[in-house]
């Protein structure tokens, strides 16, 4: 099956993911071999036909109409272009959310959620203030305020473009309680302090390679790329945030899966106890907490 099947119009739904799929294997696979172009070309079928993804499977016989059969064909390119499906599609699942997403913010990512189980772990019962500093699409913040209803939270991002995308996603779920604030890491929340600090800031040094995968081309350059090698706001946040953290208060950081030594190091020079690193589920060590001691 060809990229030409997608445009006829009178393929089934079958046909039409067996061509999808292949125009992909053929471009995103020679980029990323951890591509997913069957899942991909499933994701956007689905979109283009208004449909879940389960009625492609149980269904694969249907005939799809010469507009469904274009839109896709549309959708596939752009996906061939390097767009991520999260932006072609306008969504992303984080946690247990379904969260609207735009150029405008970072597509939310499963090593996020690290983040979200370790906050949870380490305030398992009880009232809490929380900042979530970076918020983009507002993932963490969202997630966090699901699952602990009384919790405060706050959550700061310094582009305008990005609160909005937060804003809508919150009243979206109901949880406009969350306080939204517009600013860069902690200066927007002076003299306030905190039992969690999280942050999942930007990490990737200039001159890596991966900025020139097309999909990374698409996502806001701020919210990915910092100086000194990625670390200058994993550095920034850890300076600042002892004066926002109440005795016995967390700092939790994500980053680069080479970074975890530094931003270790990092916390214990700035007098952190209980410095500790974590793993992701590809056993790569992705974040990293600190406890702000009673006695510092």
């Amino acid at each position: 099956m060809t990229a030409s099947a997608i445009q006829s119009g009178t393929e089934t739904v079958a046909a039409l993911l067996a061509a999808g799929t292949e125009r992909l294997q053929k471009t995103l696979s020679a980029r990323d071999p951890q591509a997913t172009p069957g899942l991909d070309a499933e994701l956007l079928l689905a979109h283009a036909l208004d449909a879940r993804r389960a009625r492609l499977r149980s269904h694969p016989e249907l005939i799809s109409a010469t507009d469904v059969a274009a839109r896709f064909r549309a959708l596939i390119e752009r996906r061939v272009a390097g767009e991520p499906v999260a932006y072609i599609l306008g969504r992303k699942g984080f946690w247990s959310l379904e969260l609207a997403v735009s150029p405008a913010v970072l597509v939310p990512r499963p090593e996020t959620e690290l983040l979200v189980e370790r906050a949870l772990a380490l305030r398992p019962d009880g009232e809490a203030k929380v900042a979530d500093l970076g918020t983009g699409s507002g993932a963490i913040a969202l997630a966090l305020a699901i699952a602990r209803p009384r919790w405060q939270i706050v959550a700061t991002d310094f582009s305008a473009e990005a609160l909005a995308v937060a804003r809508a996603n919150a009243a979206a779920l109901g949880l406009e309680r969350i306080e939204i604030v517009q600013g860069d890491w902690l200066a927007c929340l002076p003299k306030r302090k905190f039992h969690l600090l999280l942050s999942n800031p930007p990490y990737v040094a200039a001159d890596d390679p991966a900025l020139s995968q097309p999909e990374l081309m698409c996502e806001p350059q701020l919210a990915l790329v910092a100086a000194q090698g990625g670390l200058a706001a994993l550095r920034s946040i850890i300076e600042a945030a002892p004066d926002h953290l109440e005795p016995d208060g967390w700092l939790l950081l994500e980053h680069g899966a080479g970074q975890a030594a530094a931003v270790a190091g990092a916390l214990v020079v700035r007098g952190f106890a209980q410095v500790r690193s974590h793993r992701d589920l590809a056993g790569r060590e992705r974040m990293t907490e600190g406890q702000w001691p009673i006695h510092p």
